[in-house]
């Protein structure tokens, strides 16, 4: 059967609805769209975190028996298995939906086989619309399914001549407002946020993010501070305005061990040059997202420490993705070419 008219600008409208969905979230964004035969929407609906409805349950609560007969476009293909909520496989078929588009096949094996279970009862299934688009919305849910591990963002900021701070130990501000506004508004689209106890010894970091007028944004980053000192019960990072962890390890990959258990996909890496060394060593940093301020110091910290790196031809070599001025700075993303 080929495919009716608009399929693409239904799924893409299925993708905007999915990005409403908190991007912090255990769970992937998803968003469900229901349309009669000739084109007629229904109802639309996207998952809102866990705990609530999947998009297909959103659609279909709100379609009520409108539903019947209708095509379902899903950015990502319905769940079988029965978690917080129902599989949504089942919900689809219940209501009598005659078909079935989806995006993003699930690559969760717990939750996979939805479009199977509706093929099997008689419900027609198209998959891999708009699949690309589908998976870059849910970039770093699908590498914590597919590896085991939390996608890490290193940030840093440093000034031309890669220094983290003056020779003096100074360190604020090397970047100016509007970079910092930055960093909190990257802050709240990722599950954790990760010092060393190096780091909240000497800065004392809040660690949260918050908005240009400094107040907590609604939603907040577990806080994890890494390594074995003990840090002062008045340390910011300790306070109530967010959860926080010390992990008393000096290992990274133990660390992603314990954030991937806890359902975090997204870990924002703000340690100093020594904890970034100890992720980039062993190759557990994924993007790198660098604030370049138009400052020289000749002198101070560096941004990352040894790397083991002795010749140009093994330097670590990165993949630009995006650069932007961000006020009088500029901001640099780029990915490890091996994990692009």
């Amino acid at each position: 059967m080929g495919e009716q008219p608009g399929t693409e600008a239904l799924m893409r409208r299925a993708l905007a609805l999915a990005a409403h969905g908190p991007e912090a979230d255990p769970n992937p964004r998803v968003g469900c769209v229901l349309v009669t035969g000739d084109g007629e929407v229904v109802a639309e609906g996207w998952h809102r975190g866990a705990g609530t409805a999947h998009a297909e349950a959103d659609a279909l609560a709100a379609a009520g028996e409108r539903a019947a007969g209708t095509t379902a476009y899903v950015t990502l293909e319905p769940c079988n298995h029965t978690g917080r909520t129902p599989p949504c496989a089942q919900a689809l078929h219940a209501a009598g939906v005659r078909r079935v588009v989806h995006a993003q096949a699930d690559p969760n094996p717990v939750a996979a086989g939805g479009a199977a279970w509706l093929r099997e009862h008689g419900v027609e299934v198209v998959g891999g619309v708009l699949a690309q688009e589908a998976e870059a919305l849910n970039r770093t849910w699908t590498h914590l399914v597919r590896t085991g591990r939390p996608w890490v963002t290193w940030k840093l900021a440093t000034t031309l001549d890669g220094r983290s701070a003056a020779a003096d130990g100074t360190s604020q501000w090397i970047t100016g407002p509007a970079a910092r506004a930055d960093v909190h508004e990257q802050r709240a689209r990722c599950g954790a946020v990760l010092v060393g106890t190096g780091t909240a010894l000497t800065d004392d970091p809040h660690l949260t993010a918050r908005h240009p007028d400094g107040t907590l944004r609604d939603a907040q980053p577990l806080r994890v501070v890494m390594g074995e000192r003990d840090l002062p019960p008045h340390a910011r990072v300790l306070d109530d305005a967010a959860e926080t962890w010390h992990l008393r390890t000096r290992s990274p990959k133990e660390v992603l061990e314990a954030l991937a258990r806890a359902g975090v996909h997204h870990v924002w890496l703000e340690g100093g040059p020594t904890v970034a060394a100890a992720f980039m060593y062993d190759r557990l940093v994924d993007e790198v997202v660098a604030y370049v301020a138009p400052v020289l110091l000749g002198r101070g910290r560096p941004s990352v420490s040894d790397l083991g790196i002795t010749t140009i031809d093994e330097a670590l070599r990165l993949d630009p993705t995006d650069i932007t001025l961000i006020g009088t700075d500029v901001r640099i993303t780029a990915c490890l070419k091996e994990t692009r």
